[in-house]
């Protein structure tokens, strides 16, 4: 199904959210690993550390126009591996951010940090810099997993990382955790589910392994298990955490109660952010002008650092047409657990709800979406199946006036 042809005049106005992030990508890693299709580089003779932070600095500088009035809510340090970087490096930069636009009194700054790349007293610093939150990225607590996935770390290193942050004084910290490996038992996916949840972290990321275009694994596919016992893995993980107290929130996030990452709470309201650093990605509402634009940067770090603050960095920059607004606020909203609700949609699409027939009228008949008053979510089975309903409204015809 497609979305139906819309007038123009039936828009609404769009409206600018209050929200502001801030997602900075530092794109190098010690070894890239197989499954990954992320922006990520294999240091090799070091990493220009100083001139990667000036660059990142005369990047925001150039962005500042769009948002200078503004103030930022969360800031994400992703990669990557950003805590290759030194504290100092990372402290200047946040410093030089702080300098040139309102941070909120109770901002999330959020680092990844991989456990093979953590040194002692690391987290200390990060600490002491202002980062108020981790993202540990473990993804396994079976060594022979860990070395399939090209990780770099063993379950001993992840579980001193953990240990680490915790006396930095992080309480506040996530866990990535992969499930459906290659060759991964029910026993096995099992026994990392628990390991995780009696580590006590206060968030929980726990997703899928898929096969990505571009990768290692593209080219030398490894045999994962079968759907059945795919679903069956993710139903005793989902079981586990739930019976722990993670709450789901989202496609792949489980959270203690009101530990949820407001930064990507953020991405999935279809709310503004700023990308800067090679190969990131922003999008930002300009209410006067009523159009959505979204930005990225070029994506090798070579050319980033050449170009960074000046128009030659843009990578390419675009206004979200009308008929694609619905289609990319439902790919975030549906993620949601608890959806969205249909004044939001209105306020960052500018459109109104029935720009969504007939495809939301079949969903609900089917038992893929439900709604309740104003407010629009999947069903547990629908959520099985999201593409498919995306699918369902994606636009073939480009809105016209009436």
């Amino acid at each position: 199904m497609a979305v139906q042809r819309l007038p123009l005049q039936n828009a609404r106005s769009i409206q600018q959210p209050s929200s502001l992030g801030l997602y900075i990508h530092i794109p190098w890693c010690v070894r890239k690993c197989p499954y990954c299709d992320f922006n990520s580089h294999q240091v090799r003779g070091g990493i220009p550390e100083e001139a990667y932070i000036d660059a990142l600095v005369a990047d925001f500088e150039q962005d500042l126009a769009h948002v200078r009035h503004r103030t930022v809510h969360s800031i994400f340090i992703g990669g990557g591996t950003p805590s290759l970087f030194s504290a100092e490096a990372i402290e200047r930069l946040l410093h030089s951010i702080a300098a040139r636009v309102a941070l909120a009194s109770d901002i999330e700054i959020t680092l990844e940090a991989n456990p093979g790349t953590v040194e002692s007293g690391k987290f200390d610093a990060f600490r002491r810099i202002g980062i108020t939150r981790l993202s540990i990225g473990v993804q396994s607590f079976q060594d022979d997993q860990l070395r399939a996935l090209g990780r770099i770390h063993t379950v001993a290193d992840a579980v001193r990382a953990i240990e680490t942050a915790r006396r930095a004084g992080f309480e506040n910290f996530n866990l990535d955790l992969m499930f459906g490996l290659p060759g991964q038992s029910l026993h096995d996916a099992e026994a990392d589910v628990l390991t995780a949840i009696e580590l006590e972290p206060a968030h929980i990321s726990y997703y899928q392994l898929t096969i990505e275009p571009n990768t290692l694994y593209h080219r030398q596919q490894p045999e994962l298990p079968r759907d059945e016992a795919m679903w069956a893995i993710q139903r005793c993980g989902q079981a586990h955490l739930a019976q722990h107290g993670y709450g789901q929130y989202e496609i792949s996030a489980y959270a203690r109660p009101d530990l949820r990452c407001r930064h990507n709470l953020n991405y999935w309201r279809f709310g503004d952010y700023l990308g800067i650093g090679a190969g990131a990605h922003g999008k930002l509402t300009d209410a006067d002008g009523q159009y959505i634009l979204r930005t990225w940067k070029v994506k090798h770090p070579r050319e980033y650092l050449r170009t960074a603050g000046t128009d030659a960095c843009i990578g390419g920059r675009q206004s979200v047409p009308p008929n694609e607004r619905a289609i990319e606020f439902l790919m975030n909203g549906l993620r949601l657990n608890e959806g969205f609700d249909v004044p939001l949609f209105t306020a960052r699409t500018g459109l109104p709800l029935a720009c969504m027939e007939p495809a939301l009228s079949g969903c609900l008949e089917d038992g893929l979406l439900e709604r309740r008053d104003d407010v629009i979510r999947c069903t547990e089975f629908g959520r099985r199946f999201l593409d498919e309903i995306l699918g369902r409204f994606l636009p073939t015809e480009s809105l016209q006036a009436g």
